[in-house]
């Protein structure tokens, strides 16, 4: 399997992800900056990146009339 190089924060970001998912937590941005202990602000270009890159990919809330905003759940790598 290829490694794809990340940066110091994509890494951050993307451990953040996982950690939330093995917690049975549902990754929103701002458990994601909690959990990274990065702002709001810092983890939205590496969510992109990552998410430009594969490892992650992007939910809307599947529920009308509740958006509680995007979550971001690891693709998990065979």
């Amino acid at each position: 399997m290829q490694q794809v190089p990340l940066s110091e924060a994509e890494q951050r970001v993307y451990q953040a992800v996982t950690t939330l998912e093995a917690r049975g937590q549902v990754p929103y941005p701002d458990l994601i900056a909690e959990e990274s202990g990065l702002t709001e602000e810092q983890v939205s270009s590496p969510l992109h990146l990552l998410t430009e890159k594969g490892l992650l990919h992007r939910e809307d809330s599947p529920m009308a009339g509740l958006d509680f905003g995007p979550r971001f759940c690891a693709r998990q790598m065979a």
